[in-house]
């Protein structure tokens, strides 16, 4: 697959398994962009990514002569880019606060998932217990929003549902009882049409 000079529409190298690409991709098919989306093998990759990205890594956006190599910043990239429908605030004091819900995700709960899908670092018994409990003390809040903190779908949804729809592969099984909230919550993204349209035929396996 050779590097096309001029391009009709954005590319998007994606790895099929990884929850970083899977929230690019919601944002995707929320925003209904035309984009050619190809799935990667992570230990098989195309010569042209590592000419487009110099990191060599997946998630990769091309956009004509732009190339994005980091989720967050694809995500509100593809936000200013097509502006409706508007997946973060429009005031700048709750722009702030839903990237600092990005970073916490990213600390509390992604860090967490790598080591267990991966195997590395601290113990996966213990990151698997970890992530549990945080997601049973965080499920109240869905009883008041019908989102995270938010009446609306937001681009801290696109980080979150990933994640959540893992579940099963993580080998974590929330109690109805403890996580009801949360257990609707997740209901409500998976029924989205946009998160229907984002899954990889990898990651539509993970839940059969």
């Amino acid at each position: 697959m050779g590097v096309v000079a001029k391009r009709s529409s954005m590319t998007f190298y994606s790895d099929a398994a990884d929850h970083y690409s899977h929230r690019v991709r919601i944002v995707l098919a929320e925003k209904g962009v035309a984009v050619e989306i190809h799935d990667v093998d992570p230990d098989n990759k195309p010569e042209d990514l590592a000419t487009l990205n110099p990191y060599n890594s997946l998630p990769t956006l091309v956009d004509r002569d732009l190339v994005l190599y980091e989720p967050n910043v694809m995500m509100e990239y593809l936000d200013e880019r097509f502006p409706h429908p508007p997946l973060l605030p429009v005031y700048p004091v709750a722009r702030a606060q839903s990237r600092l819900w990005m970073n916490r995700i990213e600390k509390d709960w992604a860090v967490l998932v790598e080591t267990i899908l991966t195997g590395k670092g601290k113990d996966v018994d213990a990151a698997r217990k970890e992530l549990t409990d945080s997601l049973v003390s965080t499920s109240p809040i869905f009883a008041e929003l019908p989102f995270f903190m938010s009446e609306e779908f937001s681009i801290v949804d696109c980080c979150v549902a990933p994640i959540l729809w893992r579940l099963p592969v993580l080998g974590i099984e929330l109690n109805e009882k403890q996580c009801k909230p949360m257990l609707q919550y997740m209901e409500r993204l998976f029924e989205r049409e946009s998160f229907q349209a984002s899954l990889s035929e990898a990651e539509r396996e993970m839940r059969d």
